[in-house]
């Protein structure tokens, strides 16, 4: 696609953590041309969840508000808000500033965006959508009514439908990352959701534990939860078993 080189052009598929080594943004995923403007906010070398808190500054210093003149009337619209010309906007939604949507995106209805969005080129953010403290790279699909709270979904990424990424511990303690290794690094954020590297997926209704982190072309399954890291080129699943029993009435 225009402006955009496959993950497998830029990175060998390599283990998540090379030796121990920790793990840098640029092993997730790349900026791609569409969110240029944004690109001296988000260091390629920092620790990928360092970016969740450079998403509303990076907002401020490069948003350029639409005159809200032509947007159907059930598209409500509060503070800064840019939407590039191509979008298309449905007849339904909640856009509440700062947010960035950009070419060929499309929204459905009854989509919620509350807050520190930028989305990239040709995405589809779903039916009945939250969105809120997030970055959406191009090509990123979730079209059945997601969670996607203080989260970074990587070029090409999918969510399935009703899936959830859940970005605060019941406890409200800081958000460890928990690594292969079995070390934990604390990051010191109260609110993190998950991370996905390019071309990850995630099944229909899985729900990812805070601090959540898929490598490149990672899978998760449906219907499971999930925590941890699940590394490039692998697919996360739990075997269940089904029984059947006569009725009894």
């Amino acid at each position: 696609m225009p402006g955009l080189v496959s993950s497998e052009d830029r990175l060998p598929c390599r283990p998540f953590f090379l030796f121990g080594e920790p793990v840098k943004a640029r092993d997730l995923f790349s900026l791609p041309d569409s969110l240029a403007l944004f690109e001296p906010f988000f260091d390629a070398d920092a620790e990928p969840w360092a970016w969740l808190s450079r998403i509303g500054e990076a907002l401020a210093a490069r948003i350029q508000p639409n005159a809200p003149n032509g947007y159907p009337a059930g598209v409500h619209i509060e503070g800064p808000v840019y939407i590039h010309p191509s979008a298309r906007l449905p007849h339904t939604a909640t856009l509440i500033g700062p947010i960035w949507i950009g070419p060929g995106t499309k929204l459905m209805p009854g989509c919620f965006l509350r807050g520190n969005v930028i989305v990239g080129a040709n995405c589809v953010v779903g039916h009945c959508a939250e969105i809120k403290n997030a970055l959406l790279m191009d090509d990123v699909h979730a079209p059945h009514r997601p969670y996607i709270g203080d989260s970074i979904l990587g070029n090409c990424s999918h969510l399935g439908a009703g899936v959830v990424l859940s970005n605060l511990r019941l406890d409200q303690k800081p958000i460890t990352v928990r690594l292969p290794d079995g070390r934990a690094i604390n990051t010191g954020l109260r609110k993190f959701g998950a991370l996905l590297g390019e071309k990850a997926e995630v099944g229909c209704n899985a729900v990812l534990n805070p601090g959540t982190i898929l490598g490149r072309r990672a899978l998760v399954a449906p219907s499971i939860t999930l925590g941890g890291v699940v590394p490039d080129a692998t697919i996360a699943h739990a075997h269940t078993s089904v029984r059947l029993v006569p009725r009894r009435d």
